[in-house]
C-alpha cells in the first residue's frame, strides 16, 4: 500500500474521484457549466438581435418603399438584414452601418429621413400647407362676411312677422 492510501495521490476522503458520487457531481458541474456558456452566448446573440431589429426599423426597404427592412418579406430586404447582422457581428457601430447603407442606396434608405437642408420642404411642406389653408379660409370667410348685405323686410313681411311672434292666426 502506498503513502497515499488505498486509491493513490487521487483519493478524496477515501474514495476515488471517479467513482460513481464523483461522477454525478462532475456531470452536473459540467452541466452547469454548458448552460452558463449558452446562457452568455443566448444574452450576447440577443443584444445583437436587438440592435439589428432596431437599426431595421430605422432603414427603407428599397423594393417596398413604404415598408421599413424590417418589416419587408422581400429577398432584398433578408439581404439587407442579414448584412446588418454581419457588420453588428464585425464590430461596426450603428451610425457606420447606416452610412454604409446610405451610400450604396441614397439617403432615401433612411425610414424617417434625416433633418438637414435638402430635407426641410419635407419636414416644413405640410406645416406650410395647414397654414397657407387655414389663411385662404379666413381670407374667403372675411369676404362672404362683407359682400352679404342685411337683408331688408317689405312692410308687409315685418307685419305678418310680428302677428307669428304674437301668435295671432295667418290671414
Amino acid at each position: 500500500m502506498s503513502r497515499y492510501g488505498e486509491y493513490g495521490p487521487v483519493a478524496l476522503y477515501g474514495k476515488s474521484l471517479w467513482s460513481s458520487t464523483h461522477v454525478g457531481i462532475w456531470r452536473g458541474a459540467l452541466a452547469a457549466l454548458l448552460l452558463a456558456a449558452a446562457s452568455w452566448a443566448a444574452r450576447a446573440d440577443a443584444a445583437l438581435d436587438a440592435r439589428e431589429l432596431a437599426l431595421a426599423e430605422q432603414l427603407r426597404c428599397v423594393v417596398c418603399q413604404n415598408q421599413t427592412v424590417a418589416e419587408s418579406n422581400a429577398p432584398l430586404a433578408a439581404d439587407m438584414r442579414r448584412e446588418i447582422r454581419t457588420q453588428l457581428a464585425a464590430g461596426r457601430s450603428d451610425r457606420d452601418v447606416v452610412a454604409f447603407f446610405e451610400q450604396r442606396y441614397g439617403a432615401f434608405v433612411h425610414y424617417v429621413p434625416p433633418f438637414q437642408p435638402s430635407t426641410w420642404l419635407l419636414w416644413g411642406g405640410p406645416f406650410i400647407a395647414a397654414l397657407a389653408g387655414l389663411w385662404a379660409l379666413l381670407r374667403a370667410l372675411r369676404r362672404r362676411g362683407a359682400a352679404a348685405e342685411p337683408a331688408v323686410l317689405t312692410d308687409a313681411q315685418r307685419a305678418r312677422a310680428q302677428a307669428l311672434r304674437d301668435g295671432e292666426p295667418l290671414p
